[in-house]
């Protein structure tokens, strides 16, 4: 018994941390089921009903939600393609050619990914508004891949820099070129590695706030701004906003589900380099 009790105070100290860091979104579940006229005045003890995420669902507040919830998907599908577009060739050639201010150069890319993005903001406001992308998809997408893509060529820079590089001689010991060698050799190699990136950089760019709300005011707003708009008025209404909040975890989470698989594979990928 003596043995065993450290193992089971372990177990219940990781169990009192999984509901405490589950709480939230227990408590935003219940708001979003709560009636109007109940909010205020009861805890748990409530009649369920799912009018919040009808009212959400279907705009009768004025609040075209839905829409919002299409631009989001827009904007950070766009976004991440682009990253995986221009971050894979980039991180391979990271990977595989050093000189001299390389290391400086990436530090500088990565610089883009930290820095706060307020920095940023007024300056990008004034260009938005001068070459006609404030409140565009294209705007949001190109400034949103300023998250994704600088997360993109670090993580696949690992990965590519994982791979032994002989795989890609012998192939051109055969007549690949080096482009041919690139997507016929080592891309394949590290598809776990670009299914976990992709994962993380949608994440990033679904959960961008500040961007969204600068950079657009109604054609291209985004979800995690758009749900925001049921806290107006004389009366905020967080049941309406709970609701919001929870439809916009979906994609992420059935995004996570669907690649899991690879995810697993890409999160270990390169722990034990052969």
């Amino acid at each position: 018994m003596r043995k065993r009790l450290p193992g089971w105070l372990a177990d219940a100290a990781l169990i009192l941390y999984f509901v405490f860091s589950l709480f939230p979104v227990a408590w935003m579940a219940i708001l979003s089921l709560k009636p109007a006229n109940q909010l205020f005045s009861t805890y748990f003890s409530f009649t369920p009903t799912l009018d919040a995420y009808r009212t959400v669902l279907g705009g009768s507040e004025g609040i075209p939600f839905v829409r919002f919830f299409g631009n989001s998907l827009v904007v950070s599908v766009g976004a991440v393609a682009l990253s995986l577009v221009v971050g894979l060739p980039a991180a391979y050639a990271s990977a595989r050619w050093r000189f001299k201010g390389s290391e400086h150069l990436m530090f500088t890319l990565l610089s883009f990914r930290f820095a706060p993005e307020l920095t940023v903001i007024i300056p990008l406001f004034v260009l938005y508004q001068k070459l006609g992308l404030f409140d565009t998809y294209t705007g949001m997408v190109w400034v949103l891949q300023l998250v994704t893509l600088p997360l993109v060529v670090w993580i696949m820079r690992s990965y590519f820099a994982d791979l032994t590089p002989e795989l890609e001689q012998a192939a051109l010991l055969d007549g690949y070129s080096r482009t041919q060698a690139f997507f016929k050799v080592a891309l394949p190699l590290v598809k776990p590695g670009i299914a976990a990136v992709s994962l993380l950089a949608f994440i990033f760019a679904w959960n961008n706030f500040v961007f969204p709300l600068i950079l657009t005011s109604h054609e291209a707003q985004t979800v995690t701004v758009g749900a925001l708009s049921f806290l107006g008025g004389d009366r905020p209404k967080y049941h309406l906003t709970a609701a919001a909040a929870l439809v916009s975890v979906v994609p992420p989470l059935l995004l996570a589900l669907t690649i899991q698989r690879y995810l697993v594979r890409g999160l270990s990928f390169g722990a034990v380099k052969s």
